[in-house]
Order: C-alpha cells, then structure tokens, then sequence
C-alpha cells in the first residue's frame, strides 16, 4: 500500500512547531507591551488579543502572569559583550557605547525603570533584577581585569566603586536630567572614573 502524502496544509503542521510558534508569538506580544506600558500594563488579556493565542493555551505554558513577564524579561535585548580593543580606555568606551544605546531605546527606557520598582516587592522579580545587574557588570569586571595585568589599574583598585563610577552617570542622564548621552561626554565620564581610580 502506497504511503499517504503528508498534507502541506498550515493545519497540518507537527504539533511542536505549532506550539514553538504559539509560545513565540505570545513572547514577543508580551515583550512589546512590556516596552510600551511596563510590567503593570502587562496582562494575559491584552497578550492574548495581540497574539492571537488562547488565554487557556498562554496559562498551559507560562503557569501564572508573573511566569510569563518574567520569561518575557529574560531576553531583554542583547547583552554587552568583552571588547577587546588593547586598552582599558578603549575597553570601556566600547561598553559604554553599547549600553548607551540600550539606554536610548524605547524598550530598555520602559521595561528596566518598571523591573526596578517591582523588584522592591517580589522576590522573583529581584531576582530578575540581579541577573540584569550581573549582566552589565560581567563585562566590566574582566575588562578591569585585562587592564590591571596591563598595567593600565592598580592591583587593588575596587572594582565595584569603578563600575559605579562609570554607569552612575549614564543612568542619572537618563533617568533624572534626561540630557543627551554623546560620545563626548562617554568620554568624560571614563576619564575621570579611571583617573580617579589610580589615586
């Protein structure tokens, strides 16, 4: 007996992919709430019209509301990677660039600020918090790392304070005096931070 033809019917698909394409759409309806009105403008109501995915199908997956935002959360742009320009100066204005221009986007202004003043009050979300945190620090630190066995930082420099030093500025700038962030003043803010950290 001949074998039946697989139907190339979009109904007929294999139920993974189906699924796959179900969680991706509710993902990425519920990341583009997030980047429009934050954690608390979130609901499974508004991700299910946006993405077409039954509320029943979105609580199969993602168990609670806070499951879902903190899936959504997860993969809050891309990370900073280690530059490796030769020089700590050249290190860091590379970081900085990057994540200036996180800072800049509609997405990273919205969602952060909200991940922020939820963590205050739920646990996971703190947790999420710090993994952000750790996130842009990584890079960081074995940047300052490559520099001291270069010669360019002291041994026993903190690199905690260094790290402060360097983002405190930028978040202040757009956050608070919500003034331009531009390559001149990148500049200034990683002279002085690593001058400051040689004395």
């Amino acid at each position: 007996m001949a074998r039946r033809k697989r139907s190339s019917q979009p109904g007929s698909d294999h139920p993974d992919e189906r699924v796959r394409r179900s969680k991706e759409a509710v993902l990425a309806a519920t990341y583009q709430l997030l980047s429009e009105k934050g954690l608390s403008g979130a609901s499974v109501d508004e991700v299910s019209l946006r993405s077409g995915v039954a509320k029943t199908t979105i609580y199969r997956h993602w168990p609670t509301r806070w499951a879902l935002l903190l899936d959504a959360c997860s993969k809050l742009g891309p990370k900073p990677e280690v530059p490796d320009t030769g020089s700590l100066k050249g290190d860091l204005t590379a970081l900085m660039t990057f994540i200036a221009g996180q800072l800049r986007s509609n997405r990273m202004a919205t969602v952060l600020p909200s991940i922020l003043d939820a963590a205050e009050r739920d646990s996971s979300i703190a947790d999420l918090h710090a993994k952000i945190h750790t996130g842009f620090v990584a890079p960081f630190q074995k940047v300052f790392e490559l520099a001291q066995q270069r010669g360019e930082l002291p041994r026993g420099c903190n690199h905690s304070e260094l790290v402060a030093a360097i983002l405190g500025p930028l978040f202040y700038r757009r956050w608070f005096s919500r003034e331009t962030i531009d390559n001149r003043f990148i500049k200034t803010v990683i002279e002085r931070a690593v001058a400051t950290s040689k004395h």
